[in-house]
């Protein structure tokens, strides 16, 4: 059974430790490159061993939920989390880079997470329980267009054109979120009827 939400929309429900911020994210070395110093990132191991271990959990409630990955690079995601942090002083925009890129490693839920709209929906304080509860679902726009009947409208007036059977670029950019000057108010000022 297809794990779904209001409006019968798929939805992926998780809990996760608290990810690792970004400040205990990466390290920093420095190296002599052609006999000048720079400094070179590694991921810490706290983060590997978080990122490690949430990705299978995250495979394994894809799979249970019954999650449907889109390879549609242009979809994206809602990732509302509410944080129950151990102490009053942790900051939860710290915490997204880590978590994101472990639900990526799992392979499972989205493509990349470029296509991530992160949103906190609440923060709280439990010291003997500390987690983000997540859950995460489709966004209800379509590229440029608002939600999915406002891009209906605008793909049937489409099909009128001459452009669109001929790919139309114009349309593909709409859909890759891309704004366009020639398209305004629903309107694209370079339609040409079939019939002309």
């Amino acid at each position: 059974m297809l794990c779904k939400g209001e409006n019968n929309i798929q939805e992926l429900k998780l809990t996760s430790p608290i990810a690792p911020s970004v400040n205990h994210y990466l390290g920093w070395r420095a190296i002599l490159k052609n006999g000048k110093p720079m400094a070179v990132g590694y991921k810490k191991p706290e983060a590997i061993k978080y990122q490690k271990e949430f990705a299978k959990y995250v495979k394994t409630e894809a799979k249970k939920q019954n999650w449907i990955k889109s390879d549609d690079k242009s979809q994206h995601y809602y990732m509302d989390c509410i944080f129950y942090f151990d102490r009053v002083d942790k900051d939860a925009n710290n915490s997204f880079k880590c978590l994101a890129d472990a639900i990526t490693d799992s392979e499972s839920v989205w493509i990349d997470d470029t296509q991530l709209c992160e949103r906190v929906q609440g923060i709280y304080y439990d010291s003997e329980n500390p987690r983000i509860e997540i859950t995460i679902r489709p966004v209800d726009y379509i590229g440029v267009f608002d939600n999915a009947s406002q891009f209906d409208e605008f793909k049937s007036h489409c099909i009128g054109c001459k452009k669109y059977k001929r790919n139309c670029s114009l349309l593909k950019k709409a859909i890759e979120g891309r704004i366009q000057k020639e398209i305004h108010n629903g309107e694209c000022e370079k339609f040409s009827p079939i019939n002309d």
